[in-house]
């Protein structure tokens, strides 16, 4: 069974668009998302700067619209589930049928302003925590003050909060973690840091007219399949204030039987995750349109179940 994933903020980097855009058709679509959201996509995507791309209001419309194009160069697939990390969920929701591209571009425009605007009361921001044991990490992260946003499976937790409460993290981390990585993201996301965004979504879902999933849609929320349009659309609004369990999406894979998982651009993180956590589960990543004709065979040889 085929599983296609999209990544979430912080797999961006200047100019990783620009390969993509030299598709047929590929520079129109990119030029008609932009004026549907009133941001030149092509601009950020091929030219900006590494600062520029970090901004929230920004990052997030990127990344769904890379990663709808990098899918739709795939051709007519039929996996056996989607889902996303963060933002991807939007992604994988247009997989799903839940959203049409346009919609999904819209929606994820507004998350980006509101949470961006969330994000700039306070100062936070994000760190990955390599290695630990889960069950010593997460008390440790709350004596600080921090919240376990990310918990990707794969020995990889995302600790959340204010500046200064991450600084304490560096300067004492929980046992067991080698690491500590602070990602490119401008905010405490999934947490509560994130609260007046989950109302500004909340108003921007109402407009939304959501179809039920054609293909199984796996939820961050709890790892979950989720049947109906509305209760995709409701995850995705708590989404941004609640944290991401994507080892539970990881566990929900291996029980429906995946055997290849496809990242859309820019992959490599959830393929990263995947290759530690689900040994004998074939990966590929979407970095460049280069890597098409790879994914095309592993399309032709996995089927949806």
């Amino acid at each position: 069974m085929l599983v296609l994933v999209a990544p979430g903020q912080g797999a961006q980097t200047p100019g990783f668009l620009t390969p993509w855009l030299e598709l047929p058709g590929a520079a129109d679509r990119i030029a008609a998302w932009s004026e549907a959201i009133g941001l030149d996509l092509a601009h950020y995507g091929t030219q900006a700067d590494a600062d520029a791309i970090r901004d929230t209001a920004v990052a997030q419309p990127l990344l769904v619209a890379a990663g709808l194009l990098s899918a739709a160069a795939l051709g007519d697939i039929a996996p056996g589930a989607v889902a996303g990390h963060s933002v991807g969920e939007i992604t994988a929701a247009a997989f799903a049928g839940v959203l049409d591209d346009t919609a999904a571009l819209q929606l994820v425009r507004k998350r980006g302003l509101a949470m961006a605007d969330a994000a700039a009361i306070t100062q936070t921001g994000m760190s990955a925590l390599l290695g630990g044991d889960p069950e010593t990490t997460v008390p440790h992260l709350e004596k600080l003050g921090l919240t376990p946003a990310n918990v990707n499976g794969a020995g990889q937790i995302v600790a959340a909060g204010t500046l200064e409460q991450l600084a304490a993290l560096e300067a004492d981390k929980p046992e067991g973690v080698r690491r500590v990585v602070a990602l490119k993201v401008a905010g405490a996301f999934h947490t509560a840091h994130m609260a007046p965004a989950v109302d500004a979504l909340a108003k921007a879902a109402e407009d939304l007219t959501p179809a039920d999933p054609t293909v199984r849609y796996v939820s961050n929320k709890d790892g979950r399949v989720v049947d109906t349009g509305a209760e995709v659309v409701s995850r995705l609004v708590g989404q941004v204030a609640n944290p991401v369990r994507w080892d539970l999406c990881m566990r929900t894979f291996e029980d429906l039987g995946a055997t290849t998982l496809i990242e859309v651009c820019p992959g490599g993180t959830l393929t990263g995750l995947a290759k530690r956590a689900l040994p004998g589960v074939r990966t590929l990543a979407l970095k460049t349109p280069e890597d098409l004709d790879a994914a095309r065979e592993l399309v032709a040889e996995h089927s949806a179940a």
